[in-house]
């Protein structure tokens, strides 16, 4: 599958803070090894735990390539989004690793790593959830369960067993954080349990707050059923066949609809994955809202999953849906 995602830059952005405006700029300023925008953006969001959460998940995917966290150590060595971003870049690394032909022994030391950092960092932040989100993470590095933390057990006999006490203790802090929920969607999803997963929305996902990107989850869900099918032209027939997708897809959009202002705005991410499944269920003139709401921002899933020419998959779904406006 070509992976390239490169539509018109004078027309589109693909930037990872979205939305985000002050985010971009520290985002900017580290790539060019300059941390102190991040430093006064991440003292600005200490306590609200969604914007901190993504905002040092962003910061640190950019600090893990570059060496600029050791120049602010040097400065400021015990500054609390310091220590946060070191537990984040340590948890990139060893994703990073993971994902590439490596040592094995480097990436059990890697991970090893990144785990004693989330642990102290968890011990020195008390109220901080990303060193528990950074523990959630590394939980899919482990599918079959060696880690007692990965296997305990579930809150009810639809669940199985998994990173629960993780999962609690993320939740103590931000009952509905966004990345723990999709986290722990991912421990599933790595270990191809499609039927864990779905119960695990089904019974965590009752209650979210109304206009909570939450209410995207189950469209990751969708879009990963599809990419793993060897026979793609049956389950494609999910999207105008099934009712509950339908259903569930209407629902995130109300949700979207609902959501609360610049500063509840959805991660441009969940918005590409609403439109797609707008437009893939037939209701082109919402999948057109969606598209309008969050251009010029552009992602790049969950279009390379779904289709050999991603750019091309996007720009038809756009133009279908607007020319319904019409």
């Amino acid at each position: 599958m070509n992976t390239a995602f490169t539509l018109d830059p004078g027309r589109f952005v693909q930037h990872p803070a979205g939305h985000d405006g002050e985010l971009r700029g520290a985002v900017e300023e580290l790539q060019r090894g300059r941390w102190m925008a991040a430093r006064a953006l991440l003292a600005a969001t200490w306590g609200n735990w969604p914007a901190w959460t993504s905002r040092t998940q962003i910061l640190a995917s950019v600090a893990a390539h570059t060496d600029v966290l050791d120049h602010w150590a040097a400065a400021d060595p015990a500054n609390t989004g310091l220590v946060t971003l070191r537990a984040r870049v340590a948890v990139e690394q060893a994703l990073m690793t993971r994902s590439q032909p490596a040592d094995p022994r480097r990436v059990a030391l890697l991970e090893q790593a990144a785990r004693e950092m989330c642990w102290w960092a968890a011990s020195t932040l008390a109220d901080d959830p990303v060193p528990w989100i950074g523990l959630l993470t590394l939980a899919s590095l482990d599918p079959t369960q060696i880690r007692p933390e990965h296997r305990v057990p579930g809150p009810d006999q639809m669940i199985p067993p998994g990173p629960w006490g993780l999962f609690d203790q993320v939740r103590r802090a931000d009952p509905w954080n966004r990345e723990a929920f999709h986290r722990v969607l991912r421990v599933w999803l790595a270990r191809g349990e499609s039927g864990a997963a779905t119960n695990f929305l089904a019974t965590y996902l009752t209650g979210a707050p109304e206009g909570s990107p939450l209410h995207a989850l189950p469209l990751y869900l969708h879009v990963d059923r599809y990419r793993r099918a060897e026979r793609k032209d049956a389950v494609l027939l999910q999207w105008t066949g099934d009712d509950v997708v339908r259903s569930t897809v209407l629902q995130a959009y109300e949700n979207w609809r609902a959501a609360p202002g610049e500063q509840g705005r959805w991660p441009v991410t969940d918005e590409h994955h609403l439109a797609h499944a707008l437009w893939a269920t037939r209701h082109p003139r919402q999948a057109a809202q969606v598209f309008a709401a969050l251009t010029p921002f552009v992602s790049s899933q969950p279009w390379v999953s779904l289709a050999p020419r991603p750019n091309d998959a996007l720009r038809q779904a756009m133009a279908q849906s607007f020319a319904a406006t019409r």
